[in-house]
């Protein structure tokens, strides 16, 4: 006969009584908790919409003045640059400001959408697991499908807090209300389609950095399927059938709204969660779905040397981007065979871009110059950062106890990020003069293209020391230099539209820099943005050899 132990039956009722009861508990106070970790990202994706948005409907109302102009611009989207870079042509024969905004601007809002879903749903889930987090709360009287619901809640107010901001700023510039609720309703599916996306790579692998990487690289192959799609038929063939961003657009907002499309979306959305919640069935909490495999005894001697840790992490998300921004350099170069019809038929372009009428085409390639090294700023942004990332992850401590020296560590980390974007930026240099070659038959613009990025090489390195001299001083004071990343690309993009004020414009390193090739190269303020590189990439090394590992 089996005897209780009396003194063993509390402790038996009292696990029994904080059993999760539904798969559901805790729900609520998980999404309170996901939403107070990224109020902050979320506020300043939805502000930067609203923003961008309307800003962006004044600036095509500003460039397109008449309905002339108007009529050129359609005539343009002939041009299967435009197109690939754009969007399908509606309503090119009778062509309105709002048609110009469905097509000319709806696409990049599809992309913002689509990126911030996938940073988020990132985040809160395979980025939580890999760092212990889930684990934690999960042994918590916390449901087992919590967790990861409310990351699809969280992702989801996100995403109708930032339609809500797409809507509302371009009611506030004139547009008809429901052409406006669906321009909203458009980009909040879209995003939720990507967040899908991102929620079945989290199943896959076990790092938040590689799930990124392949939902993002996924949202580049919609661009490009979408993009050549186009290309085949003005108003979009089957092919753009097979790319998410093709179903929003093919809503047709503001040219003859149909919501069908939509609805493909929306069982995308459905699809895409239902297969994720089954995957994760198949996988063990903090691994992937396919088990990562062994590695070696002993590290190699590539991954052993100076700087080899970096090249492991870093050199991958270079080269994935180098390629598409080659392809955007080459594509965007190209786009100077439209020029000279462009400006006869909307002489007040000079307005919102600075474009030398007088030398249309220099001034035009210095522009793409300008705007394309916005990549190359941002990468060297993201590769210091990885290693803030690896810090807080406790692996860089690792590192260190092996023998190697922290600031040995950091300065070649700091040299291979720093050598890899800025052959980045020669890259795009050399893509922008082919572009530029293709549309003009003048073999000249290669070389000159190419020598022309070299000018803002000493930018970029101010910028990636600017980063190395926040995290050197404190860990939690490095994610500010995406505001200098923020605030270059408002100013290139807005600054001559808007008529910023010229301090406002010096905030931006890019401003600095002489606007080559169609200005005269001078030197003063390359040096000295080279002599404050080097003073930063020093203070930053001296304060990390200072402060903690992980102190905030």
């Amino acid at each position: 006969m089996t005897t209780l132990d009396p003194a063993a039956t509390p402790r038996r009722t009292h696990l029994r009584s904080v059993r999760p009861a539904s798969p559901l508990t805790g729900l609520g106070l998980l999404v309170r908790l996901f939403g107070r970790m990224s109020r902050l990202q979320i506020t300043v994706w939805t502000v930067a919409m609203f923003v961008t948005v309307a800003a962006s409907v004044a600036a095509l109302e500003e460039a397109y003045p008449d309905q002339q102009a108007l009529d050129a611009r359609a005539a343009l989207l002939g041009n299967p640059s435009a197109v690939l870079m754009t969007g399908p042509a509606f309503a090119r024969e009778d062509y309105t400001l709002w048609a110009a905004v469905a097509n000319e601007l709806f696409l990049y809002i599809l992309l913002a959408g689509a990126i911030m879903s996938i940073l988020l749903m990132v985040r809160h889930t395979r980025t939580e697991e890999e760092a212990g987090r889930l684990e934690m709360l999960r042994s918590l009287p916390t449901g087992r499908l919590a967790p990861a619901v409310a990351a699809l809640l969280l992702v989801a107010l996100a995403n109708l807090a930032l339609g809500a901001a797409v809507s509302i700023g371009v009611l506030v510039t004139g547009a008809a209300g429901l052409d406006a609720l669906g321009f909203g309703v458009a980009t909040a599916l879209t995003g939720l389609v990507f967040a899908g996306i991102a929620a079945v790579t989290a199943q896959l692998t076990e790092h938040g950095g590689t799930a990124s990487g392949i939902a993002l690289g996924a949202l580049a192959v919609a661009f490009l399927v979408r993009g050549v799609g186009d290309v085949l038929e003005a108003e979009g063939s089957w092919l753009s059938w097979f790319s998410p961003l093709a179903w929003a657009q093919q809503s047709k907002v503001f040219v003859d709204l149909r919501w069908w499309p939509l609805a493909v979306s929306a069982a995308a959305i459905v699809i895409l969660f239902v297969l994720a919640g089954a995957l994760s069935r198949h996988r063990d909490l903090g691994s992937g779905l396919r088990p990562a495999a062994a590695g070696p005894e002993a590290g190699s001697s590539a991954l052993r040397a100076s700087g080899g840790l970096a090249r492991r992490l870093v050199t991958p998300m270079m080269i994935t981007w180098a390629i598409g921004l080659f392809l955007f350099s080459i594509a965007f170069g190209s786009l100077a065979s439209s020029l000279e019809d462009m400006v006869d038929q909307i002489p007040t372009i000079g307005e919102f871009a600075p474009l030398d009428l007088d030398d249309l085409t220099r001034s035009f390639t210095a522009f793409i110059l300008m705007m394309l090294t916005l990549g190359p700023v941002g990468l060297i942004v993201a590769g210091v950062l990885r290693l803030r990332s690896e810090e807080q992850a406790g692996r860089l401590a690792g590192v260190l106890l092996a023998g190697t020296s922290r600031l040995g560590m950091a300065l070649s980390w700091m040299l291979v990020v720093a050598l890899e974007a800025f052959a980045l930026q020669v890259l795009l240099g050399l893509g922008t003069g082919i572009g530029v070659r293709m549309a003009t038959g003048e073999a000249s613009w290669i070389g000159d293209a190419t020598l022309a990025a070299l000018a803002y090489l000493p930018a970029v390195a101010f910028i990636g020391a600017l980063t190395l001299a926040l995290y050197g001083l404190r860990i939690r004071l490095a994610g500010l230099a995406w505001l200098v990343v923020i605030w270059a690309a408002l100013d290139t993009f807005l600054g001559d539209l808007l008529q910023l004020p010229q301090w406002a414009r010096d905030l931006s390193p890019l401003h600095h820099v002489p606007f080559v090739p169609d200005a005269d190269l001078e030197a003063t303020s390359l040096v000295v943005m080279s002599l404050l590189a080097l003073a930063l990439t020093l203070l930053g090394l001296l304060a990390l050899r200072r402060r903690d590992l992980a102190a905030g």
